[in-house]
């Protein structure tokens, strides 16, 4: 799929960029990966690590461009000759976002505009922008900033004609051991000796899913998307007490209370969201209600449409991790970095 390609991802120096890469290189043989990212220090450390890491073969299908999404005529340039685009930049921290709205509008809504342009323009051949639970019924800015950012890269397919680009979205929610997440954060509190672990609400629930699960999602995307769809993986859900527990077993949890913007449960599909839903093997796909979408040419075979009324909530979820499998997965985690 991905052989002899020109691959883009923006925001390329993340979590997700780094996975993504290494995956790529280690499935594919494309012509050449771009990194598209504003900060030069994260692109020389990820330089130097895939140096070691990928030997010099490798490397030299590595561009590094620097360039931000907000600006078109950069995009412009970096998407020449390009097949495939990984929209993954973005202003994810809910705190930031909330103090500084414009710039988070910037980013991932008019940035969001601008890769929709640039592809457009440029003759991709498929987008696949990255989204996130919080995109789904949004109580804060940066939720507010990616469910518009989902509806234009869905709605950027009316645009597209016969033979244009296709662009579809991949969403999950807060990646596993990524950077913010909770396991870093506790694992820095168990490494300063603390037995204490705080907890925002006894009741809060997450899913979990893994760097590796959600490229793999990309690569399903990628595969065989027609257009609109938003691809949404089946994974389990946990308690955060029991995350507690499975790092710390003697720990003490304190609840210091829910903080600003932040959901009990996270939801991926809403009840509204049911009625155009179908169910696959491993994953949801939620097809677009739009004239443009047409059933026999965007829908993928081997679904099933969802009850009406159903909502995929890690509160709700038919599927969990229990302490002793939690310990086991964050061992994985452990051994992979």
């Amino acid at each position: 799929m991905l052989d002899n390609k020109s691959i883009l991802i923006t925001g390329g120096t993340g979590s997700f960029g780094k996975k993504f890469v290494e995956m790529v290189l280690g499935k594919y043989n494309p012509r050449k990966i771009i990194i598209y990212s504003r900060d030069e220090y994260k692109q020389s450390q990820l330089k130097s690590i895939f140096s070691e890491k990928i030997g010099e073969k490798k490397m030299s299908k590595l561009r590094f461009f620097i360039g931000d999404v907000r600006d078109k005529d950069r995009l412009y340039r970096a998407f020449k000759d390009v097949d495939y685009v990984i929209h993954a930049a973005a202003m994810k921290q809910v705190p930031a976002c909330e103090y500084n709205p414009f710039e988070a509008i910037k980013t991932n809504i008019h940035g969001a505009q601008n890769v929709i342009d640039a592809a457009l323009d440029r003759g991709v051949k498929k987008v696949v922008a990255l989204s996130t639970d919080k995109a789904v019924n949004p109580i804060n800015l940066y939720g507010g900033t990616k469910l518009v950012s989902d509806k234009l890269f869905v709605s950027a397919n009316a645009y597209s004609g016969i033979d244009g680009t296709i662009f579809s979205v991949v969403r999950y929610g807060n990646v596993a051991g990524s950077r913010g997440s909770v396991i870093p954060f506790f694992k820095s509190l168990i490494d300063k000796g603390e037995i204490e672990l705080p907890i925002t609400d006894y009741r809060m629930t997450r899913f979990w899913i893994t760097l590796e699960e959600g490229v793999e999602l990309v690569f399903k995307a990628l595969e065989e998307s027609k257009g609109g769809e938003t691809y949404i993986s089946k994974i389990p859900s946990f308690k955060v007490t029991d995350l507690a527990k499975a790092m710390l077993p003697e720990c003490n949890l304190k609840e210091i209370g829910i903080r600003e913007g932040e959901k009990l449960h996270e939801s991926m599909v809403t009840k509204d969201d049911s009625r155009t839903t179908y169910e696959y093997d491993k994953h949801y796909i939620v097809y677009p209600h739009f004239n443009w979408w047409n059933s026999t040419k965007h829908f993928t075979n081997g679904g099933r449409l969802i009850e009406d009324g159903f909502e995929y909530n890690s509160g709700t979820n038919d599927t969990w991790l229990n302490i002793e499998q939690l310990k086991l997965k964050i061992s994985m985690l452990s051994e992979e970095n």
